[in-house]
């Protein structure tokens, strides 16, 4: 008996989807490609997901149909395949293949300006030439979108192979995400810890980031789900630690610190940042006023061995440039504008200096 592809496909229509009573040849889950060699018949199923819970008995089902109503001899036990519509996310080991830096910019503790060190680092970085992508991981207090001005903005959705992506905002260089983009400016994000989660892994995994040289990360405050959500899910390049010379302030830096140099975790700290280091008065210009103390950071970062990346003092521009959404960066040619500058400069060398001599940065595999 001669067997051809009408006969195999006449066999499967007995097969019926569990619950659906359909069969599954008008489904659309039998591949058009059937391979017939003599009495050897392969093919192959296609599935809505990727893990469909009637899969393993779907392929008993149609053996056994096509043993049944087609031919008994036919070689047909272990040649049914079987592939999904279903574009997952890539695994992470190739999450952003096209990013050659990934930086988390931290803290211990709020208030110390860890967002604007990050937001005109970015676009100090981006003035240099680089490209240079912001992610604002700080989901229950995003403040990225006020300080690059893009408030009001938008993401589009772009189809990428086959996927839809999500497309950065862009302003003054830097390509940047926020959930911020994504709730009323002025509703509180009142979230479960793991729809906090699943929120930055959407903007990681869902968002076409392209070329980069530098992607900065803006973590929250302090030490959390997020943060080990972003381990888990990128390789992170390095740590900058963001701190004021204050005491209190300090002492959350340095478990900022363990954090990321714990055995499990294992991310490099590239430097320190000093944050609000001084005040200076615009009628008094060669005086500083150490209001939180000095060179605590300075001190941290020698007691630790690491580079102290810089010292910005307290100007009422920076806050003022934060507040109406113009980075203090932007202005290169500015006493501001020239310390964040410098501080590029110095995270730049801090990278490279860590890429020469350490091993790349695995991603954390957390155990119970």
């Amino acid at each position: 008996m001669a067997i051809y592809p009408k006969l195999i496909i006449d066999a499967l229509r007995t097969v019926r989807y569990p619950g659906t009573g359909k069969d599954i040849v008008t489904m659309g889950m039998v591949d058009e490609d059937i391979h017939i060699d003599g009495m050897k018949v392969s093919l192959t199923l296609i599935t809505e997901k990727v893990n469909d819970p009637f899969i393993r008995s779907l392929v008993k089902m149609c053996e056994q149909a096509i043993l049944l109503h087609a031919d008994k001899n036919i070689e047909i036990k272990g040649n049914i395949s079987v592939k999904s519509k279903q574009v997952l996310p890539p695994p992470v080991t190739k999450l952003l293949p096209n990013v050659k830096n990934i930086v988390a910019v931290a803290s211990g503790k709020g208030g110390v300006g860890k967002s604007t060190i990050c937001t005109n680092l970015a676009v100090a970085l981006a003035q240099k030439g680089y490209k240079v992508g912001l992610l604002d991981a700080d989901i229950f207090g995003p403040s990225i979108p006020k300080m690059l001005d893009s408030e009001e903005a938008r993401p589009m959705i772009e189809k990428i192979d086959g996927r839809d992506m999500i497309e950065p905002i862009q302003n003054y260089g830097v390509k940047m995400l926020s959930i911020g983009f994504f709730v009323n400016k002025d509703d509180a994000v009142v979230w479960r810890g793991s729809m906090a989660t699943n929120a930055l892994k959407q903007l990681i995994t869902d968002a076409s980031w392209g070329d980069l040289d530098y992607f900065l990360i803006d973590l929250p405050p302090g030490t959390s789900d997020i943060h080990l959500t972003l381990v888990q899910t990128l390789a992170i390049t390095g740590a900058v630690i963001v701190s004021t010379p204050q005491e209190v302030a300090l002492a959350d830096a340095r478990k900022g610190i363990s954090m990321f140099t714990g055995d499990k975790i294992n991310v490099p700290i590239l430097g320190l940042v000093e944050n609000m280091a001084w005040f200076t008065p615009a009628e008094l210009p060669e005086n500083k006023y150490y209001i939180f103390g000095e060179g605590g950071c300075k001190k941290l970062a020698e007691e630790r061995g690491y580079p102290l990346l810089g010292q910005i003092p307290i100007v009422q521009s920076i806050r003022e440039a934060g507040d109406a959404g113009q980075p203090a960066a932007v202005n290169a040619n500015s006493i501001t504008g020239l310390a964040f500058a410098e501080l590029a400069d110095k995270v730049v060398e801090a990278i490279d200096k860590r890429n020469r001599d350490l091993p790349k940065t695995e991603v954390v595999k957390m155990t119970r």
